[in-house]
């Protein structure tokens, strides 16, 4: 199945693909650092490539600081919660997990992860709600958000590309 054309789960270095981070390794420690102490950051601007790139960097990095892991979520075309949840649903160890937004906010209100949504510019404003409930129930939740615009969540801090 191509994830990349329906949007979900994706590996965090895809084959064959190499890059320069867009950032600086001073300006990758205060994003990192960022990401520890919040519990939102999202990387904005206005080329994707550069955004993705640069978060699943992230990611791969700070993976071993969340028992639980890191879930990353590609969405590239509009997303409810339903589809959303549907795509953490597929997480490793997450196997068992029942489809539905409470059951997903239930289970992940017990887990120590980081959640990086790549494309948050197609959430929907129903789905950006139930992001805002996840923080709010899940305290080991953090989220590492790329997109061409700020997420809008409670204490969500941004980097501009």
């Amino acid at each position: 199945m191509d994830t990349h054309a329906m949007g979900g789960i994706v590996p965090m270095r895809e084959p064959g693909r190499a890059g320069t981070l867009p950032a600086t390794s001073d300006e990758l420690s205060r994003l990192l650092t960022a990401v520890r102490r919040g519990r939102v950051l999202t990387v904005t601007g206005r080329f994707r490539e550069p955004r993705s790139l640069l978060v699943r960097d992230m990611a791969e990095r700070l993976a071993s600081n969340f028992c639980d892991g890191t879930a990353v979520v590609r969405v590239d075309r509009r997303f409810g919660v339903g589809e959303l949840t549907a795509a953490l649903g597929r997480v490793p160890g997450a196997a068992f997990l029942p489809c539905g937004a409470a059951s997903t906010l239930s289970w992940l209100a017990e887990r120590d992860m980081l959640l990086v949504v790549d494309g948050g510019e197609f959430l929907t404003p129903q789905a950006l709600s139930w992001l805002g409930e996840l923080l709010a129930a899940a305290p080991g939740v953090r989220i590492l958000a790329a997109g061409r615009f700020p997420l809008g969540l409670a204490g969500e801090r941004v980097h501009r590309l």
